[in-house]
C-alpha cells in the first residue's frame, strides 16, 4: 500500500494511544469523505468476500451521533480507499 496512506490514524484507536497508526504486518483501506476521512480501517482477518462490499461502521460524529454509522465501499479501480456513501441511524 502507498506510504502517504500507511501515516494515517487507525479506525478504532483509543484516543489517548500514543502510537495510534498503522501497525506493520497488517492489511489497511483509506477511508475517504464523510464523518471518518483519512482513516484506515484494519481489513487483515477480513474474508476476500468481504473486501468488496459496502460497510456500515460505527462513529459518534456522523449525521446521527451516537448510535450512528458511516458506510463505506470500495473505490472501483481503487480497492485501497473506500468511499464515503452516507449515513444511518
Amino acid at each position: 500500500m502507498d506510504e502517504q496512506i500507511m501515516r494515517g490514524r487507525v479506525y478504532g484507536a483509543d484516543h489517548d494511544d500514543p502510537d495510534p497508526g498503522p501497525r506493520p504486518g497488517r492489511t489497511y483501506r483509506e477511508l475517504v469523505g464523510g464523518p471518518l476521512d483519512g482513516l484506515l480501517l484494519d481489513v487483515t482477518a477480513w474474508p476476500a468476500s468481504a473486501l468488496t462490499e459496502q460497510v456500515a461502521l460505527p462513529t459518534e460524529i456522523g449525521r446521527y451521533g451516537p448510535g450512528g454509522r458511516a458506510t463505506y465501499a470500495p473505490r472501483p479501480g481503487d480497492p485501497g480507499r473506500w468511499d464515503w456513501a452516507g449515513d444511518l441511524p
